[in-house]
C-alpha cells in the first residue's frame, strides 16, 4: 500500500501521535529521511539510525502498536525545523519522555533526532 504523503505540522503530529496512527506519521517524511535515536542502549557515539520512509514507516508502525498512551505536550515550529515533547505510558505505568527535533524541507521531514529516557 503507497503511502497518501501529507505536510507535517505541529497539529497533524500531535494527532498522529496520540492516535497511534504510524501510516499517518509515516506520510510526514521524505523518502529519503533519516530518523536518529538516542537513549541508553544507542548512545550519541552511536544512535540508531532508520533511513528511508519506508523503514521509518515500519518504526513507526512498531511503536502504534504497543499497548500505551502517547501525549505531545510542546509543538514548536520555525521554517525548516520543528520541534515536540511526548510522554508516554504503558499499562504497568512505565513512563517514557521524548524530545524530538525535526527538520523539514518542502513540507516532508527530512532529518529527525529523538532523544528519550525511561523508567528503569
Amino acid at each position: 500500500m503507497q503511502t497518501r504523503l501529507q505536510a507535517v505540522s505541529g497539529p497533524a503530529l500531535k494527532s498522529a501521535i496520540e492516535q497511534r496512527n504510524g501510516s499517518a506519521l509515516a506520510s510526514f517524511y521524505a523518502p529519503d529521511a533519516i530518523l536518529r535515536i538516542m537513549d541508553r542502549n544507542n548512545p550519541p557515539s552511536r544512535p540508531r539510525e532508520i533511513h528511508g520512509r519506508a523503514a521509518i514507516a515500519a518504526f513507526w508502525d512498531d511503536i502504534c502498536s504497543r499497548a500505551m498512551t502517547h501525549a505531545v505536550d510542546t509543538t514548536l515550529a520555525d521554517d525548516g525545523r520543528m520541534a515536540f515533547t511526548q510522554a508516554c505510558s504503558y499499562p504497568d505505568g512505565t513512563r517514557v519522555f521524548c524530545i524530538s527535533v525535526m527538520e523539514t524541507r518542502e513540507g516532508q521531514i527530512s532529518q529527525q533526532t529523538i532523544v528519550q529516557t525511561w523508567d528503569e
